[in-house]
């Protein structure tokens, strides 16, 4: 299992300039970097039979800059740019190594069909981390002794550490980040044991859980988690202060003390959101062996009249953060469709159509009336179920597909188990 562990560092005022000085190089080799695979690609990107009507490259067509091209070059880049010396060879290639990553997110779609986008040419202050492959190595630019980080061409930097490592766990790789309120350290450590998931046939406790923008949070045992809105309520002193960042000279000194005001404006939106988002999480992880949750399309839904209270919510976060978290404590998580479950009623099945404005479910067959969203959580919590192959929904309509495990006797197991 890999965790990342991230501390606050307390560097000095000179090696903080160090520090700025090895990103501004690094953001330039990453400039140069990607601007010669992009010139490779317009050099190459037309057929050998035909040329553009409006402009065509000329010239003998370089090699193929990949990774390990660019890498072999570091070496003529030490001595053309003497600078570039004070920077670990390692902590280049890592550089590098994020280049090539992006470059082939934009190029090679994943199994999905699915690409990144282009990578960018970086601003001044853009790129904020410096990556370390080894820590604690005999050959490692970086150690950590518990209390500090310890780099040669550095020297000794005091680690805030609030929290322990964990016992038998490895440090492999760390990164100094720069932040808008300061210096960190994101140390990897890894543990080969990989936490089991709780057997099928052992699962006692399920849940449902509906996102939404009324509430943030609806299970299917009618707890509400209420949303918080922290970008709503902070928008309109980042407003302010955005407006007080557009009328400074850029780049001069009172541009970047505001400037850095309004970042930590986000930072802090960020940490309050992410924290709601673990309190969530850990609350339902702890209590529940199985979270059924949908599989929402949030890039398609952030493009409705809705964007700005469902990007405020940050339900993508949530799921990511509720996988992790269930990872640790060995808890089912499974994403269902979300399609009908509004619309059908949990009680019988049956397609009660509702517009989003009406927020209580009243069925007109069984005379089931209970909240619009804990409805639509029984629903996904009985979609789960089927899909795992614990019990069968009570009525038809309510999957998309026949569950794994079906049983055709024990009439008797059916009624007990589809109780909790």
């Amino acid at each position: 299992m890999i965790i990342t562990y991230c501390y606050r560092i307390k560097p000095e005022p000179q090696q903080i300039a160090k520090m700025e000085h090895w990103l501004e190089l690094l953001r330039r080799h990453w400039n140069y970097g990607l601007g010669q695979r992009l010139d490779w690609l317009n050099r190459t990107r037309c057929q050998i039979d035909r040329c553009s009507i409006i402009s065509e490259p000329i010239g003998e067509i370089p090699e193929k800059p990949d990774y390990y091209f660019q890498q072999s070059a570091l070496k003529e880049t030490k001595q053309l740019f003497p600078e570039y010396k004070e920077i670990y060879s390692e902590v280049q290639q890592i550089n590098l190594q994020r280049l090539d990553q992006a470059w082939k997110r934009w190029l090679v779609p994943d199994k999905t069909g699915k690409r990144g986008g282009r990578p960018r040419f970086k601003s001044k202050g853009k790129l904020r981390s410096i990556g370390f492959s080894r820590v604690n190595h005999p050959k490692a630019a970086l150690k950590f002794d518990g209390k500090n980080i310890i780099i040669s061409r550095l020297g000794v930097i005091p680690v805030v550490r609030h929290r322990p490592i964990p016992f038998g766990f490895v440090i492999k790789t760390a990164t100094l980040i720069k932040k808008a309120d300061g210096w960190y350290v994101c140390l990897v450590i890894q543990d080969e044991s990989i936490p089991k998931l709780i057997p099928v046939e052992t699962i006692k406790t399920g849940v449902g859980v509906d996102v939404g923008i009324k509430e943030f949070a609806v299970t299917s045992e009618g707890e509400f988690f209420p949303i918080k809105q922290f970008y709503r309520k902070g928008q309109a002193r980042l407003a302010r202060a955005q407006r007080c960042l557009s009328r400074k000279q850029k780049r001069s000194n009172n541009y970047l003390k505001q400037l850095n005001r309004v970042q930590r404006i986000h930072q802090k939106i960020q940490r309050q959101r992410k924290e709601q988002h673990y309190r969530v999480a850990q609350s339902l992880s702890r209590r529940f062996d199985l979270i059924a949750v949908e599989d929402l399309n949030i890039r398609g839904l952030a493009k409705t009249r809705l964007a700005k209270s469902i990007l405020d919510a940050g339900w993508g976060g949530f799921m990511t953060i509720l996988e992790a978290v269930a990872v640790k404590r060995g808890c089912h998580v499974v994403k269902v469709s979300p399609h009908g479950t509004s619309q059908n009623c949990s009680g019988c099945g049956a397609l009660v159509p509702k517009t989003l404005s009406v927020r209580t479910h009243q069925c007109p067959d069984c005379g089931l009336e209970i909240d619009r969203d804990e409805n639509a959580a029984i629903n996904i919590l009985n979609r789960a179920l089927s899909e795992v192959g614990i019990i069968l929904p009570a009525c038809g309509g309510l999957v998309n597909r026949q569950p794994m495990k079906q049983e055709t006797s024990e009439v008797e197991s059916y009624v007990q188990l589809s109780l909790f």
